[in-house]
């Protein structure tokens, strides 16, 4: 009975500790530190290795919330010292995104990632978590242990890239930095990108809710300059030298461009404020990409180029979900219908109580017809994540539905603004 007592006693004390609010400058020095990782496995098997760490200048994130309130990601790491949990973020990638393609079942793969968190002051353990799609729960992938000290923590400069100035607005640790990245840009194109730069940042703040929380933003882009002006298509045989190697046709789908070497992304943002990384991918050629916590990218000229950079960062900033199920997709059972979806946007209805439930107006319907009388109402419309059965969404139609929409429903618009609460409150 008393070894019984002790343990309670103890399991108490660990719930107490980590209940309490981190002191930012207890634990960390101001700077930030970059984990590279390789992601590898396949459709039933994935396996995390350390790839090093890189000593980064600045940790613009938060010095208030350091441990995530979301629950959002199929990823998690957490920053512990001692028992204590000290840091800790959902993510997404482009490995877990592979996996779900019927390739993934015969081929074994390897992509790179790399996660920023804050630059310890004492030795840590940092642990990697995978979310079970059975269960909807995470389980341990990987640890690893750091300590500051460790001469092998890489310090030097990654890139000479200029950094510019968009828009500021304050401190960046009480702001979002938001962070332009060249893709496809020459030497001789740095000033096309400049101001594709600044047309991006009036396409975030023409849309609510940015724009009623323009104050809440820093706007930086870092000039990456390119051997050669564009991106890879392969299915048409172009293949161009650029600083991210950026490509369509990923998973043999036509309009998906993305850069699959995230760790060669990150290095090029490492120099810079950066709470959330966007790729300007410098073609007219329609297509993008979004991952939580990973980064958003999208063309630079295109009539949709606002449509689709508001709704590829609605993924990679806010976590939210695809609400569209009729597209062309590479993904096989994306989702798992007895378990409720993280993002914010959709459900199965096996967890309705987290999601938009008090949001509902007396009297609408779940499910909700999908007609002319609940246009604009916020309701559970079903067909949303790729899945035209047995999972919904907020709204007829959203941004990150369709780009027709007039913009954000109000399910997105909060979760947005929940985000942008995160990384300034």
């Amino acid at each position: 009975m008393k070894k019984l007592f002790l343990s309670l006693v103890i399991a108490l004390l660990v719930i107490t500790v980590n209940a309490q609010e981190v002191d930012f400058n207890q634990h960390f020095t101001g700077e930030r530190l970059r984990v590279d990782l390789v992601f590898a496995g396949d459709a039933t098997d994935q396996q995390i290795f350390l790839d090093g760490f890189t000593k980064e200048d600045i940790w613009s994130g938060s010095r208030n919330t350091l441990r995530d309130p979301f629950n959002y990601g199929e990823f998690r790491v957490e920053m512990k010292e001692g028992e204590r949990v000290v840091y800790s973020s959902g993510f997404n990638n482009l490995f877990q995104e592979w996996r779900t393609t019927n390739e993934a079942k015969t081929t074994r793969m390897a992509f790179t990632g790399s996660c920023r968190v804050p630059f310890p002051k004492n030795k840590v353990d940092i642990i990697f978590y995978e979310r079970v799609k059975e269960s909807g729960k995470f389980s341990q992938l990987a640890k690893f242990t750091v300590d500051p000290q460790d001469k092998l923590i890489r310090r030097e400069r990654e890139n000479n890239f200029k950094t510019d100035t968009i828009l500021f607005s304050g401190d960046p640790s009480k702001k979002v930095d938001l962070l332009f990245i060249a893709e496809g840009y020459t030497e001789k194109e740095m000033g096309k990108f400049r101001e594709d730069a600044k047309r991006f940042a009036s396409y975030l703040f023409n849309t609510e809710p940015y724009k009623s929380r323009k104050s809440d933003f820093n706007i930086w882009a870092v000039e990456s300059v390119s051997a050669e002006s564009g991106p890879d298509i392969p299915h048409q045989d172009i293949w161009k030298n650029t600083v991210a190697a950026s490509n369509f046709y990923t998973f043999r789908t036509d309009r998906y461009l993305t850069a699959p070497d995230h760790k060669r992304v990150s290095a090029l943002a490492s120099s810079s404020h950066c709470d959330a990384m966007y790729v300007i991918v410098n073609t007219d050629k329609y297509g993008g990409g979004g991952i939580y916590n990973y980064y958003g990218l999208s063309m630079s000229d295109h009539k949709y180029a606002s449509e689709v950079f508001d709704h590829e960062f609605g993924h990679s900033f806010a976590g939210l979900g695809d609400e569209y199920y009729t597209s062309d997709v590479a993904y096989e059972g994306f989702y798992n219908l007895k378990v409720e979806p993280w993002e914010p946007n959709i459900t199965t209805l096996k967890n309705f109580e987290t999601k938009w439930k008090k949001l509902l107006k007396p009297g609408v319907p779940v499910p909700t017809p999908q007609s002319e009388t609940y246009s604009g109402v916020t309701g559970v419309f079903e067909g949303g994540g790729y899945m035209a059965k047995g999972i919904y969404r907020p709204a007829i139609d959203c941004r990150m539905k369709s780009n027709t929409a007039d913009g954000f429903c109000e399910v997105c618009v909060a979760a947005i603004n929940s985000m942008i609460d995160y990384y300034t409150k």
